[in-house]
């Protein structure tokens, strides 16, 4: 594939010689006439229309967050009808957006869901699936992402930032695509996180950072770089120390540290057992907390569209912002679900003032009729001395499960829960119901994916 000028019956700018699309000037977002990325399949059709249908409420303190502008949200289905239906409610008001979207790696990508295994032995892993990164090819992968970026300027605030995750699969493609929509003038920073690991590459360097393309919406945009701040290094520090005239006189305040370089290193999730979830690609904390921080206050608004293990909703709550996630895999949102739970486990949840989870699904999906534990051979939940117990059978096979003493037939309003730790621990077989039940209702999710929902008396 090559540039060339264009003929007289082409657009102004410039054709890619090949069956992938071409170039040519745009001025959407900035009056510099940047090139537009063209190919045959691009379209600016509006979004397609979305519901969202609440299936559960999730109040981990009942007595707080009753006002819906504290609500965060966890929604299955595709996030394109997603964000369609989100506008009516949200537009101009998502503070943040971080997209960790695939990469088109063309590679489908599994799930670990074992137990006590050796990390060296991927052999011996008990997998299940977790999604696909598969394309006819480019134009069908940028055909998912162009619309979707379109959707998310829409969602943000005229203050809000887009953090999208790529790596050299399609960041170069994506960054254009961002030019076009958010303007040239609005890219801050093109981010790389680098990190460490083997790799089987031996006819190149091997390839070892991502990139985050980091852009605001206007250039009136939040940014505070001190709650990131990190120590100079401790040569940088002998050396002023030591001579009057290093950094030609001008002394910066060491204690109170430099703002971070637009290269940042972090190990992977696979080297940080304590928040290895399993679910693949997962990014680590200490990533998000960076990008929230600087970019958000207490109280703001953070979405990610493709929320896979929910690390951007994790960091979020712990840091006092609200959230939008969705995925349209069902094990992200039951792994994200499950993290939630754990989280809220290990925090006192009168100090979460964001605790309060609104789970929905997007309106065209057919979703499939519950199974009990029986139907599954297991035995049933049984309820003795006010205490809802799991059979030690059933409760190996747990993921998460929680309960409803007040089920009144229409959304299930989770008051008690518990999650399978994820490496070391047992789940919590018993759940003490409140003093006053009326119709007890429980809802169990398997590590296999499977869905059980039954009355329980």
């Amino acid at each position: 594939m090559r540039l060339k000028p264009c003929g007289d019956d082409q657009p102004q700018g410039f054709l890619f010689d090949g069956t992938f699309g071409m170039v040519k000037k745009a001025n959407r977002g900035n009056d510099r006439g940047m090139p537009e990325l063209v190919w045959p399949s691009k379209s600016k059709q509006p979004l397609p229309g979305g519901t969202l249908v609440s299936d559960l409420i999730q109040d981990f303190n009942p007595a707080h967050n009753q006002d819906p502008v504290l609500e965060n949200r966890l929604i299955l289905g595709d996030n394109l009808p997603v964000m369609s239906a989100l506008l009516a409610d949200f537009e101009e008001r998502v503070d943040l957006i971080y997209v960790d979207p695939p990469f088109f790696t063309n590679k489908g990508y599994s799930t670990r869901v074992g137990r006590g295994e050796d990390s060296r032995k991927p052999e011996e892993w008990k997998l299940a699936e977790g999604y696909a990164d598969e394309w006819d090819d480019l134009a069908s992968y940028l055909d998912m992402l162009y619309p979707r970026l379109l959707a998310m300027h829409r969602l943000l605030a005229p203050t809000g930032s887009l953090f999208l995750h790529l790596d050299w699969h399609a960041n170069a493609y994506a960054r254009v695509l961002l030019d076009e929509i958010f303007g040239y003038d609005n890219l801050r920073n093109e981010i790389i996180w680098t990190y460490h690991g083997p790799s089987p590459i031996r006819s190149a360097f091997n390839r070892k950072h991502d990139m985050i393309l980091f852009y605001s919406k206007t250039d009136q945009y939040y940014f505070d770089p001190d709650p990131v701040r990190v120590p100079y290094a401790s040569n940088t520090v002998n050396t002023f120390k030591s001579s009057s005239k290093a950094g030609f006189g001008k002394m910066p305040d060491l204690e109170r540290g430099k703002v971070p370089e637009d290269w940042w290193y972090f190990p992977v999730v696979a080297r940080l057992h304590k928040e290895r979830t399993g679910y693949p690609t997962q990014k680590p904390e200490r990533l998000m907390e960076r990008i929230i921080l600087a970019t958000t206050k207490p109280g703001d608004l953070v979405a990610d569209f493709f929320c896979g293990a929910g690390t951007t909703g994790s960091v979020a709550a712990r840091l006092g912002r609200r959230f939008i996630l969705t995925d349209n895999q069902p094990r992200a949102v039951h792994t994200t679900r499950a993290r939630l739970i754990l989280d809220q486990e290990s925090e006192d949840p009168v100090k979460n003032t964001h605790s309060r989870i609104v789970f929905q699904h997007e309106g065209g999906i057919k979703r499939a009729a519950p199974k009990t534990a029986s139907d599954l051979g297991y035995s049933d939940p049984e309820l003795e001395g006010g205490c809802i117990r799991l059979a030690p059978k059933l409760a190996k096979q747990v993921l998460y499960w929680e309960i409803d003493p007040d089920y009144k037939g229409d959304i299930f309003r989770s008051r008690l829960s518990a999650a399978r730790p994820w490496r070391k621990g047992s789940l919590v077989r018993e759940l003490t119901l409140p003093d006053q039940t009326r119709r007890v209702w429980i809802r169990i999710v398997l590590i296999n994916g499977e869905f059980l929902e039954q009355e329980i008396k």
